[in-house]
């Protein structure tokens, strides 16, 4: 059967060689095309089997397929009677003798799907039987000739109900099944209604049934990947699936995918990276979505990796669609290199009334001066990218005496411990009993290197820096207690970035740096002391081109459109220096060959 993914190519090809020897070219069109053996006695246009779309909503995806199918359909009968009518003389008829008259071979019967809500299946029953409508009376200008449409005669073959929790081969057999495709529902996991959370861990079990352990971080979508894999056993069928970006990014790539891989023996066959879909509402709604075509048959097509801009021609797609070999990066509590720890920062869980404006800082010093040595600058992400001043009430070494004077400090106290009591959380609860601390603590007492956890997708390096102790770090980042300039080299170089845009997490398409997947898994140069200091010298060139734009934030210095020049001059001379750590020929290694080197290289690591 030929693959609808080539058919425009395939009959291209066709065209020419008719226009070429049309006489020649005739007797074999057919056989050329893939599209059926008897030339004269039938015309065998293009006939999908079967094909289903197991979350089909109105059935956009099916008839928009249907109307593309029957396009093509329409394309080669017009390439037919052009022949013909230099082949044969008298009227062109179609199908066998004794048979009636009926060119078209593609119907929506062949067509199946599957959608929980009862009006959306009549919406899409009924989108099927219209496509079906015009698109006959498309053949019609085709054909010249009459074709019977009324009474409906083809049943648009959707079904109602909850597509995992039924069986798919009961809606269709699976040995009559040639594509699944569809986008379904995007839920993330943490937005899952109970029932939706007990639909994945109903699907996503082991071979003895029991749920995976990752199950409850998979979002919903993830359920329709692990029934398309679990029905295509033992088949040549091929699925695609329109999905949101987050299967393919950090820690839930293992938990999605590891099971499929390993279950299933699955392969990706084409992808497009993040693209973002946005909704026809008049209240926009911009979704991150990928699509993922894969099966189990063997598949001896190159492998294509679609982006917004390009296509490229893949060895392998794994499962964060980058061209690299098929490893799962899971989470880890250590690094896997001899690297400093990477920690959160501390998390005052305190209704806000730890924390200060600049405002409200200043207000606070005037009405209570001795409260000035207990206040702190507080260094959000936000903070830190665009600099911008809070502050944060720290009295981890605060005397008894001096609080119970500062009535505007007590307020504040209070009001910690009253948030802390009403929490539903019984660990919050448990810290009322201490309402002057912050919940988590980890603040180090020595500088450490700053990792904003959530940086812009449109900055080449997230702008990491070093921090005095002084400064309190928050939650929104990660730390780096003790790192040296040769770690905030490695760690702010285009080698480091590569990693962190293939594997990390997104908001949206946003980075999220996690120190559990993204830091701990990282894979680092065996570097020589030559190569460290080399590398130490063109960190401590960042810093200083950072510093004569001091009074610029962080946000702006990053921004691709106006980063000064001495800044990227620093950055590539750093690049160029961690480049050559790695051994990576500088002119010729592409971040694409980056990224499979360092997955290798991941995978040796976890092996050792």
């Amino acid at each position: 059967m030929m693959s609808v993914q080539n058919v425009p190519m395939r009959i291209t090809s066709l065209r020419k060689e008719a226009k070429r020897d049309p006489a020649a070219f005739a007797p074999k069109m057919h056989q050329r095309a893939g599209l059926g053996a008897n030339f004269r006695g039938s015309c065998n246009c293009i006939i999908l089997d079967m094909a289903t779309d197991p979350a089909c909503g109105s059935g956009n995806f099916l008839t928009e397929s249907y109307i593309s199918i029957r396009h093509l359909e329409n394309e080669v009968l017009r390439m037919k009677i052009e022949i013909d009518k230099k082949q044969v003389t008298g009227q062109i008829t179609f199908g066998n003798l004794g048979e009636k008259a009926r060119p078209i071979k593609v119907s929506i019967g062949q067509f199946y799907g599957i959608e929980i809500n009862d009006f959306a299946v009549t919406v899409a029953k009924t989108a099927l039987w219209i496509a079906e409508s015009q698109m006959m009376k498309a053949t019609e200008d085709v054909v010249h000739m009459n074709l019977d449409f009324l009474p409906l005669r083809s049943y648009a073959n959707i079904i109602e109900g909850n597509a995992l929790r039924m069986e798919w081969n009961d809606v269709i057999a699976k040995e009559k099944l040639n594509y699944i495709m569809g986008n379904p529902p995007f839920v993330g996991y943490s937005l899952q209604s109970k029932n939706q959370k007990e639909d994945i861990s109903y699907i996503y079990v082991t071979e003895k049934g029991k749920p995976y352990k990752t199950a409850g971080k998979n979002d919903y979508v993830s359920g329709w990947y692990f029934k398309a894999a679990e029905l295509m056993q033992g088949t040549k069928i091929r699925t695609a699936f329109v999905s949101t970006n987050s299967i393919t990014q950090g820690e839930q790539v293992a938990g999605v995918w590891k099971p499929l891989y390993d279950r299933f023996g699955m392969h990706i066959d084409f992808a497009h990276r993040t693209f973002r879909w946005d909704s026809e509402a008049s209240i926009k709604a911009h979704v991150h979505c990928v699509i993922v075509g894969f099966s189990i048959a063997e598949n001896k097509r190159k492998r294509r990796i679609y982006t917004s801009e390009d296509c490229k021609i893949a060895g392998n797609i794994n499962a964060y669609l980058v061209d690299a070999p098929d490893v799962f990066v899971v989470s880890r509590n250590t690094p896997l290199s001899d690297v400093p720890e990477m920690l959160k920062g501390s998390s005052p869980v305190d209704g806000g009334n730890l924390l200060l404006s600049n405002d409200e800082y200043k207000l606070l010093c005037k009405k209570e001066p001795k409260a000035i040595k207990y206040l702190k600058q507080f260094i959000g992400a936000r903070e830190y990218l665009h600099n911008i001043k809070r502050w944060c009430l720290w009295l981890e070494n605060a005397s008894l005496s001096d609080i119970s004077n500062l009535n505007e400090v007590r307020k504040r106290i209070a009001a910690v411990r009253e948030f802390r009591l009403a929490s539903p959380k019984k660990a919050t609860q448990k810290y009322a009993d201490y309402p002057s601390r912050f919940m988590e603590m980890r603040q180090p007492n020595i500088n450490y290197i700053l990792i904003p956890r959530h940086s812009s997708e449109n900055r080449r390096y997230i702008p990491f820096g070093f921090m005095d102790p002084e400064m309190i770090c928050g939650d929104a980042n990660n730390m780096l207690p003790g790192a040296s300039l040769y770690h905030f080299g490695i760690l702010i170089s285009n080698v480091h970035m590569a990693w962190v845009r293939a594997i990390c997490g997104r908001i949206k398409s946003d980075y999220r740096y996690s120190n559990d997947v993204v830091y701990n898994n990282y894979p680092w140069p065996n570097s020589t002391e030559d190569q460290k200091r080399k590398i130490e010298q063109t960190a401590q060139g960042i810093l200083d081109a950072r510093n004569l734009y001091s009074d610029n934030s962080l946000a702006d210095l990053y921004d691709p459109l106006i980063m000064p020049r001495e800044l990227r001059k620093a950055h590539q001379e750093n690049d160029r220096a961690v480049m050559r750590a790695y051994g990576f020929d500088i002119k010729e290694t592409s971040e694409a060959d980056c990224i499979a080197e360092l997955m290798m290289r991941y995978q040796n690591l976890v092996n050792k």
